[in-house]
């Protein structure tokens, strides 16, 4: 059963991490195990899922509105047992032209495509969440050179969608440095390192405190910004998360005026709903966003 329209559904931001926790889920993907149950038990199964990866980037907005949707294993030097696993996915090619209307209403020159396919930051997300592949998925891709704020307003376009049984996933990574990953290796479960766990407390303390000011320019404010995200590809799905649970006080945090419920005291804007790290340095943290988050805060 779908959500209904006035049951609206939290905005999620999940760390994907590397390709490999398709097979080793670790703590974040026995989290995903338990999150996606926990979101059918509060708001009943969601009609459709609306993703942005930065794995699917282009230079301007594509919606993927193929009618299916194929595993795509984007990666190598893995163990071939990766390549062996599919999350071949309905699309809703509908639903992708509306979210496309959004974008262009919005001022954002969205295009619909016929295109499918699902990059390894989605589909490892939604084999843990929904392991019975029986949610539509629509792709959102990434434009890599966008701001954090552009970003966040591409999230703001397509707010309404949380009212309609859409959920709204950001899949990135909370910490991203490869470099520093590949040159600097660790075990697993290596301690963390204290610039990691700096950045991390940062976003955490902002997020809890609705600075969005301070999240949107999180490159001059955040300790170890830059070392924890050489480029921002991965860090920007956390704001279009964020930006598809305006309509309540977050719009106002943001700098601009909300029509629904403006200036309305919201207990929980954003909520970090898991926190791991593996190899010490690739944190693995997950957020939810907007009021109904709560409900997600013992998952």
């Amino acid at each position: 059963m779908a959500a209904t329209l006035h049951s609206a559904l939290p905005t999620l931001f999940i760390s994907h991490g590397s390709p490999m926790i398709a097979l080793e889920p670790g703590p974040a993907g026995h989290f995903m195990q338990r999150l996606g149950p926990a979101i059918t038990r509060a708001w009943g199964r969601p009609r459709a899922i609306v993703v942005m990866s930065p794995h699917t980037a282009t230079a301007t907005p594509f919606v993927l509105g193929g009618e299916r949707h194929e595993t795509v294993h984007d990666f190598g030097g893995f163990p071939p047992e990766l390549d062996e696993v599919f999350y071949d996915a309905a699309g809703e090619p509908e639903l992708a032209r509306q979210v496309a209307g959004l974008l262009e209403q919005a001022g954002v020159p969205a295009q619909w495509t016929p295109h499918s396919g699902l990059d390894h930051g989605i589909w490892t997300v939604l084999m843990h969440m929904f392991p019975q592949v029986d949610v539509p998925v629509v792709p959102l891709s990434l434009v890599p050179t966008a701001s954090s704020a552009q970003v966040f307003a591409m999230g703001r376009a397509l707010r309404s969608l949380r009212h309609e049984g859409v959920l709204v996933i950001g899949s990135g990574s909370l910490t991203h440095n490869l470099r520093r990953f590949f040159t600097r290796p660790m075990p697993v479960d290596a301690p963390e390192e204290p610039d990691c766990a700096a950045f991390r407390a940062w976003v955490d303390e902002r997020t809890r405190a609705a600075d969005w000011p301070a999240l949107l320019a999180y490159r001059q404010q955040a300790p170890a910004a830059i070392a924890m995200h050489p480029t921002d590809e991965h860090w920007l799905p956390f704001y279009f998360a964020a930006g598809a649970a305006c309509g309540e006080s977050l719009a106002v945090s943001a700098g601009e005026p909300s029509h629904e419920n403006s200036g309305a005291a919201v207990p929980k804007l954003a909520l970090r709903l898991h926190a791991s790290v593996t190899h010490g340095q690739l944190a693995m943290d997950a957020y939810g966003f907007g009021q109904a988050a709560e409900k997600l805060a013992n998952v």
